[in-house]
């Protein structure tokens, strides 16, 4: 997103936030017209139309699937409709406008026969009973459409068989769909074990497309987020200057700091034509800090916005390169992922594995490796992330039974003096530590990473 584009995003969060009496349609209709406004353009321009289109239909179905008979009634759920319908076609129509502001739009007698259809086979869901085997399907699903999404061989080859690709390749990003997915995988699973509140159908698109979050996190729990939506905290003065600090802050961040640290941070060129290990060194380092000012910038951006609005979204990040251990640094970078992660994959792993009586340690090493290796493959699946997730999961499986050995041999806790001194020191290796991760993650093979880890350390490549 650029300046401009955040700039209207506070704009629009001033408005709805002084809507009194049908401000969550109206937040419903202004999350609708920004994952259009916001999509990037892509190699057939149409698209840029059908993949927020799609974004809202595969919520919808979601939401089908999760509400109880009496939230789905056509009484309460006619309103959101309505604004949801009328968006869309508001988008379309632009076109009949002279207006740059969205991308080629399709003929509206195909948007409409579309939203026809589509409601059409919902209304049909919607009479069906909830069976186990709907949820499992629907969770499968999203999950496989994530995994093609995520795998540049997959998506790649099925682009390049329908598009010619130009010199630039063929250009393809559904903006926000990661984050979305998460959301319905979380109200998905947790319908399935009765955690989930009933959420009418505005209540649940606004949770999965909430604008100020929407493209970059935090990832909010649904329970929490609607309560927040239903009960909105007014602003007095102290509270805007907290929301509007919080945004300039984010900002700063991102525009400034982030973006200045991005002309002299690592990537592929600089791997290959830089020589000496101290300036490699000093290239990698401002790459930690630029991913760490970009998207805590981001987050600070969203948590101020929808401050505005009244509603208090999840920190996702308390300064985590000030703490002295590889635990507490993930304990405190992008929270929201990790907490997420930590109930809906490494729980429920730790789980059954205790069930199987295995060794402690078997059991933390097979846990913590295998939720970095996922949390990896989400960025992307390929080798380069998966060794990204590698490095971190033995970083933590090494971290935990030192910590454990360390424990069990002291009687006392140090002194403070002491204390300060293993923390600066612990602070010192874990900053280093998830720096040289970094190679994995930003570098387009695990070979070249590999390569300028020697280089680092001195060795001639």
């Amino acid at each position: 997103m650029s300046v401009f584009s955040v700039g209207v995003l506070a704009f629009a969060a001033f408005i709805v936030g002084r809507v009194g009496r049908g401000r969550e349609l109206t937040l419903l209709a202004a999350s609708v017209f920004f994952i259009y406004w916001l999509q990037p353009a892509q190699t057939i321009s149409s698209l840029s139309f059908w993949l927020p289109t799609i974004t809202l239909a595969l919520s919808i179905f979601c939401w089908v699937l999760v509400a109880p008979p009496e939230v789905r009634a056509w009484g309460k759920t006619w309103p959101a409709v309505l604004v949801i319908v009328g968006t869309i076609l508001l988008v379309d129509l632009s076109q009949f406008l002279g207006s740059k502001i969205f991308s080629a739009t399709p003929r509206l007698w195909i948007v409409v026969l579309a939203l026809a259809v589509f409601f059409a086979l919902t209304f049909f869901t919607e009479k069906l009973p909830r069976r186990p085997i709907f949820f499992s399907a629907a969770l499968w699903g999203i999950v496989l459409l994530f995994v093609f999404l995520k795998t540049p061989y997959f998506l790649n080859s099925f682009l390049n068989s329908i598009f010619t690709p130009s010199k630039e390749g063929v250009l393809f990003s559904w903006l926000g769909f990661s984050y979305v997915a998460f959301r319905l995988l979380h109200t998905l699973r947790d319908r399935q074990t009765e955690r989930l509140p009933a959420l009418t159908l505005a209540e649940y698109l606004n949770y999965v497309i909430f604008f100020p979050s929407f493209a970059a996190g935090p990832i909010d729990r649904a329970e929490r987020f609607v309560l927040e939506l239903r009960n909105p905290v007014a602003l007095a003065e102290q509270d805007w200057v907290q929301a509007g600090t919080r945004f300039f802050i984010g900002l700063f961040k991102k525009f400034v700091i982030a973006d200045a640290l991005a002309l002299v941070s690592f990537n592929d060129a600089l791997a290959e034509q830089v020589r000496s290990p101290v300036w490699i060194w000093f290239l990698l380092y401002a790459y930690s800090l630029r991913i760490y000012f970009d998207f805590s910038g981001y987050t600070d951006i969203a948590i101020g916005l929808a401050r505005i609005l009244g509603i208090r979204l999840p920190e996702n990040f308390a300064a985590p390169f000030l703490k002295p251990n590889l635990t507490q640094f993930w304990n405190s970078w992008h929270m929201t992922l990790t907490h997420w992660f930590r109930a809906y994959f490494f729980n429920p792993i730790t789980r059954s594995l205790r069930t199987k009586q295995l060794p402690v340690p078997l059991i933390i090493f097979t846990a913590q490796l295998s939720t970095m290796v996922v949390i990896g493959l989400w960025h992307g699946i390929t080798w380069s992330f998966f060794f990204w997730g590698i490095w971190h999961g033995l970083g933590l499986f090494i971290q935990n039974r030192w910590s454990e050995w360390i424990q069990s041999r002291m009687e006392t806790p140090p002194p403070p003096h002491r204390q300060l001194v293993l923390n600066v020191i612990g602070m010192f290796l874990t900053f280093n530590f998830v720096s040289l991760g970094w190679l994995f993650f930003t570098l387009s093979s695990p070979l070249l990473a590999l390569q300028v880890l020697m280089k680092l350390f001195g060795a001639i490549v």
